[in-house]
């Protein structure tokens, strides 16, 4: 006779099994739950530090009913009774048989601390992953019209949990996370792309405003032909040499960027169109340049907090290498808009950043630098 599956049999099947830390939150209840005077060894942890909703009640729970009299509470359940009536009120689904199948699986109630901190850790690297995505999110959002600060501001709360994580697990020398970092997001925006155009051109036809704009680097511009430009143009400028779209090539050629594929009567055609000021454009593309670097960081903590085998002390370390490229950014960004420093960390904001508004609408603002 054929097997008849059951109603969602199959959809049962698609259920990932539960983390390694499921199970160590179930052998920590277990033993708090059989022998609750543990309760005092347990430190580092909250009700919030476990991954489920029902752990979360259960834990709770355990931490306010009144400890039993443990004489007492070996000869019954009534404490353990009580701790299920009061955690029921945040998790239903909660039941005495859960409850007495949590005892059977803790392995060595004096081992309760070594289970809270191995919550700790995974607690640890989930809040790690959340400030790492909303880093990300912020960079895209579209709402605010001041990116910058915004995004700043999660970087800064993304900082303050890896500091609170480095202060519950010292980070150790040299122990960089094994986990394979992204690669840079390789796409330039048709608005990125005239931008840094109407940049160069700009800065061909007055090139003595370069000096203004030191705080700009090649690496800060989306395509490696206009990054190859500007690293021409900034050549030319420091030497004092004539500056205009011939010399400008000549500059080119002599680095062999003509050799991508670049055709040189676009080249100084480009050059050839100037509108606004340097400054404006530089700006614009070292926001750009932030925003970039702060998803790229975000992106490489996200994949550092997602790999479970990766430890809290791995995860501080690499997390704080790839904060470092945010704050090199951030520093040239002060320089170049006299923005001041804020003394301390700033909370996570409650709202979110997003990329510069088109080229046109910016084009229309520079006007105050027109020449």
């Amino acid at each position: 006779m054929p097997h008849t599956h059951a109603p969602h049999e199959d959809d049962l099947d698609t259920v990932p099994p539960p983390n390694p830390v499921f199970h160590v939150e179930q052998a920590l209840l277990g033993a708090l739950l059989l022998e609750p005077h543990r309760l005092d060894d347990v430190s580092g942890i909250s009700a919030d530090s476990f991954s489920t909703a029902a752990h979360t009640a259960l834990y709770a729970a355990i931490s306010t009913v009144p400890r039993p009299d443990p004489a007492e509470h070996a000869q019954n359940t009534t404490w353990l009774d009580r701790v299920l009536a009061t955690a029921r009120e945040q998790a239903r689904g909660l039941t005495a048989p859960y409850l007495h199948a949590l005892v059977q699986v803790c392995p060595w109630p004096s081992h309760a601390p070594a289970y809270a901190r191995m919550v700790e850790a995974e607690h640890a690297r989930r809040r790690l992953q959340s400030a790492a995505e909303r880093l990300i999110h912020t960079v895209h959002d579209v709402t605010l019209p001041h990116p910058v600060q915004t995004v700043l501001g999660e970087a800064d709360a993304l900082a303050a949990v890896v500091d609170d994580i480095a202060s519950r697990f010292p980070p150790r020398a040299g122990v960089l996370p094994r986990t394979t970092e992204p690669p840079p997001s390789a796409s330039a925006s048709a608005e990125a792309v005239e931008e840094e155009q109407l940049l160069l051109a700009t800065a061909t036809a007055h090139p003595s405003d370069i000096e203004a704009v030191r705080w700009l680097l090649p690496g800060d511009l989306t395509l490696p032909l206009h990054a190859g430009l500007w690293q021409c143009l900034t050549t030319l400028a420091r030497r004092r040499e004539p500056v205009d779209p011939v010399t400008v090539l000549w500059e080119v050629q002599q680095r062999g960027l003509i050799d991508d594929g670049s055709e040189p009567g676009e080249i100084l055609h480009m050059l050839a169109e100037p509108a606004g000021s340097v400054e404006h454009w530089g700006e614009r593309a070292l926001q750009r340049s932030l925003l970039a670097t702060a998803e790229h960081t975000g992106r490489r903590i996200e994949a550092y907090a997602g790999d479970p085998a990766n430890t809290p002390f791995q995860l501080v370390v690499g997390a704080r290498r790839a904060l470092t490229d945010i704050a090199a950014v951030r520093t040239r960004w002060q320089h170049a808009t006299g923005a001041v420093p804020s003394p301390q960390r700033r909370p996570a904001p409650a709202t979110r950043a997003g990329p510069p508004t088109t080229t046109a609408a910016h084009t229309a603002r520079s006007t105050r630098a027109t020449r």
